[in-house]
C-alpha cells in the first residue's frame, strides 16, 4: 500500500496529464505557426496525353502582378521541369485553374508564343504533332512547352518538357 494520504496519488496523475496536455497544445501551436509561414500554393496547370497526365504549380508566379523579363527567362531555363511523353498522333490537352483562365493565358513553345491570342477557357486541345513540327520552331525529340498567364504582361509561368514518343 501507499504511504500517501488519501487522494495524493491521484493528484500526481492529474499533474502528469496536465503537463502532457500543455505539451500537446504547444506542439500543435508550433506546427500551426510553421504552416502559416509557408507560401500559399499557386494555381495548377495540367497537361494530359492519352491516359497520362502531369500537373504543376507555377515555376514563376507573382500573385497577379507582372513578372520581370529576367525572372521569366530564368524560369524558362529551370532544371526542375516536369516531363511527359507525347505521341505526335495523340491530342494534347491543357487544363488550367479558373484563376489562370480569368486572367487569360496562352501557350509558349520553346519561349515563343504558339497561339495567336490569349484564351479565357480552362481547357484547350492541340494535336501532338505540332510540338515536334519544325514549322512551329521545334527541333529534336523534346520541346519546352509553357503556359503563360496574362494577356499583355506575364503574371505566371508553368512549364512542361514534352518528350517525343520513341515509337514514332
Amino acid at each position: 500500500m501507499t504511504s500517501l494520504p488519501r487522494g495524493r496519488a491521484a493528484n500526481g496523475h492529474r499533474a502528469a496529464r496536465r503537463r502532457r496536455a500543455v505539451a500537446t497544445v504547444g506542439a500543435v501551436s508550433a506546427g500551426l505557426l510553421a504552416l502559416s509561414a509557408c507560401d500559399k500554393p499557386t494555381p495548377m496547370a495540367t497537361v494530359t496525353v492519352g491516359t497520362k497526365s502531369v500537373s504543376s504549380e507555377a515555376d514563376c508566379y507573382n500573385d497577379g502582378d507582372a513578372l520581370k523579363t529576367a525572372d521569366l527567362t530564368s524560369c524558362l531555363r529551370s532544371k526542375d521541369i516536369k516531363s511527359i511523353t507525347v505521341d505526335p498522333d495523340e491530342t494534347v490537352r491543357f487544363g488550367v485553374d479558373p484563376k489562370i483562365a480569368d486572367k487569360g493565358w496562352t501557350i509558349l513553345m520553346n519561349g515563343q508564343q504558339l497561339l495567336p491570342e490569349t484564351t479565357n477557357k480552362t481547357y484547350l486541345t492541340i494535336p501532338g504533332s505540332v510540338f515536334f513540327n519544325q514549322q512551329y520552331g521545334a527541333s529534336g525529340s523534346s520541346t519546352l512547352v509553357s503556359i503563360k498567364e496574362g494577356k499583355t504582361t506575364a503574371t505566371g509561368l508553368w512549364s512542361f518538357k514534352f518528350k517525343k514518343d520513341s515509337d514514332n
